[in-house]
């Protein structure tokens, strides 16, 4: 069974009897051997066509995965490494991101003990092991294929996580693709077989490309947040100016506006916004969106600083301090003690019968 003159394969018939077959007979079996030849072929192309079509819908997959989920990494990371995994042939796969030297599970495809342990904690430092296959991927950013995972360094001299990848998981075969942006390794796709069974160069070439849309929907979704962040000062800058305009003489209301603007679009809890006067600070609008206790921080005849429901300072807690004085130091160092464990009690009164100075 001959194609573009390579052997195939070969057809064999027996007679139990000295009786030659004959020129006739011969043709015959030759033609069923050509047409063989032509089976082979169909069903070859077939199975390509099947493969492509399995691609091109995992890809399509992947697509409306990251169209319908603009800003987010992780529904996209997760249809990645579901198709990898099945058109490959493998049993489980991780799809990493990589902080330095060290890698953190952003996606999780298969069940096992092993992968309820990385569940838990998905984070890997391959510093100690840098011949394990992920340290050698930091190292040559290509791609890293390990037929058997027991012939490892790494496994022979114990390194934990890829021990329990054996033992818990039962993974032998591992295939790891570098996640490649301008020649930085941002991550990388690793997908697994519970025998001893080499990828095939088709198989990395589709798990390459599952690992450059990764890289892809990362920029994306890099590029909208930065998006939206210039959106949220623009917008906060024009809130600003319009109450500026609105409010032609008077302070508070810009105050006001520009602080909650900076606490909501920098993420923090809350603010203060203070204007000097001489060695005094005078409290301008606060503004937060954390509710605090409504226990007194301190009192006294001099200054009262009280912090209510609600976190209102505006001109009724904080009135005038001297940035060098025992009090101002003190509550500033209480606040930020108590701020830094929510969870505990807020602190006891404090005694004003050191402050001297009259606040107004």
């Amino acid at each position: 069974m001959l194609k573009e003159g390579e052997l195939v394969g070969a057809i064999s018939i027996y007679r139990q009897e000295v009786r030659p077959f004959t020129a006739k007979q011969i043709e015959l079996v030759s033609n069923f051997a050509r047409q063989a030849i032509i089976a082979i072929e169909n069903t070859r192309l077939l199975n390509e066509l099947r493969e492509s079509l399995q691609q091109q819908t995992a890809t399509a997959d992947v697509l409306r995965v990251i169209s319908t989920s603009p800003g987010e990494l992780k529904p996209v990371f997760d249809a990645m490494l579901e198709n990898a995994t099945r058109l490959c042939e493998a049993r489980f796969g991780n799809l990493w991101l990589r902080d330095g030297g060290i890698f953190r599970a952003v996606a999780i495809h298969g069940e096992s003990t092993y992968l309820d342990l990385l569940r838990r904690d998905p984070v890997i430092d391959v510093g100690k092991f840098p011949y394990a296959p992920l340290g050698r991927l930091v190292e040559a950013k290509d791609v890293v294929h390990v037929p058997d995972v027991t012939a490892e360094r790494a496994y022979i001299e114990g390194f934990p996580r890829l021990v329990a990848l054996v033992e818990s998981a039962g993974a032998r075969s591992l295939l790891i693709v570098p996640m490649l942006k301008e020649g930085e390794l941002l991550g990388a796709i690793a997908i697994y077989r519970q025998e001893v069974r080499p990828f095939i160069e088709k198989q990395i070439e589709l798990v390459k490309s599952f690992a450059s849309q990764a890289v892809i929907a990362i920029e994306n979704v890099r590029l909208l947040n930065e998006l939206r962040e210039s959106l949220q000062q623009r917008t906060a800058t024009a809130d600003v100016l319009k109450v500026i305009s609105r409010s032609p003489g008077e302070l508070e209301p810009v105050f006001q506006a520009m602080l909650e603007n900076a606490v909501r679009i920098c993420a923090a809890s809350f603010g203060n916004l203070y204007l000097r006067d001489g060695e005094f600070f005078a409290s301008a609008p606060f503004t937060t969106r954390r509710r605090l206790s409504s226990r007194a921080v301190g009192s006294g005849p001099t200054v009262r600083v009280r912090i209510r429901r609600q976190a209102d300072w505006c001109g009724r807690g904080l009135s005038f301090m001297s940035p060098t004085s025992w009090p101002t130091r003190r509550i500033s160092s209480v606040i930020r003690e108590w701020w830094r464990s929510p969870s505990s009690p807020a602190p006891e009164p404090l005694s004003w019968s050191r402050c001297s100075r009259r606040a107004s």
